[in-house]
């Protein structure tokens, strides 16, 4: 499996972005969100997901971030979301409006989805709202945000002896409440004064 492609951005449109990495184009379906965040650059870095429609069909999808793959995972595990309809979802809907509309149990922001009717919108709450935690900003989902300061700052508090459960839970706390621009140290200061 491929974690990303990073390489030079040949083509980009609000569906899909082709990827020159080591001489090969890859053909990557994206959201619009994704088609946002990668911007004007020439280089581009995409988080991959591939999803079989039939057994010698893959199709390639691609993520700006850890947090937006991660989410397409999970709708995707919803019966009746497919690869697009997952993507359909994320260009109409950012990973926050999702989240929230599945913890509180909305299936008109789901439902307004065009394609995804009132049955598979009760489906995508049913399956995932245990999936996603109860009333906070799921890790599952958001683990992309400001990933690799927090897995910095996790490392380093169980080096320390601290429950890696624990330091986990509270580093989310700290970055959903302080945002994401503090540096690995500030977020080990922060989280030891909360453990």
């Amino acid at each position: 499996m491929i974690y990303h492609i990073e390489g030079k951005l040949i083509e980009k449109t609000p569906t899909y972005a082709v990827i020159d990495a080591g001489g090969v184009g890859y053909v990557m379906q994206i959201s619009l969100n994704t088609f946002s965040k990668i911007g004007d650059s020439e280089k581009c870095k995409l988080y991959t997901e591939q999803l079989y429609v039939r057994d010698d069909m893959p199709r390639f999808f691609g993520f700006a971030d850890i947090a937006e793959r991660n989410l397409f995972r999970l709708l995707v595990s919803v019966s009746g979301v497919g690869g697009t309809s997952a993507l359909l979802m994320l260009s109409s809907l950012s990973a926050a409006e999702i989240q929230t509309a599945i913890a509180t149990a909305n299936v008109a922001v789901i439902k307004s989805v065009k394609g995804i009717g009132e049955k598979t919108a009760q489906r995508v709450i049913v399956d995932l709202k245990d999936k996603m935690g109860k009333s906070d900003l799921s890790s599952e989902i958001f683990a992309g945000l400001n990933n690799t300061l927090k897995e910095e700052a996790l490392s380093a508090l169980v080096m320390l002896g601290f429950n890696k459960l624990a330091a986990d839970k509270t580093l989310d706390k700290i970055i959903r409440t302080e945002g994401t621009g503090q540096t690995v140290e500030q977020l080990i200061k922060s989280a030891l004064k909360n453990l």
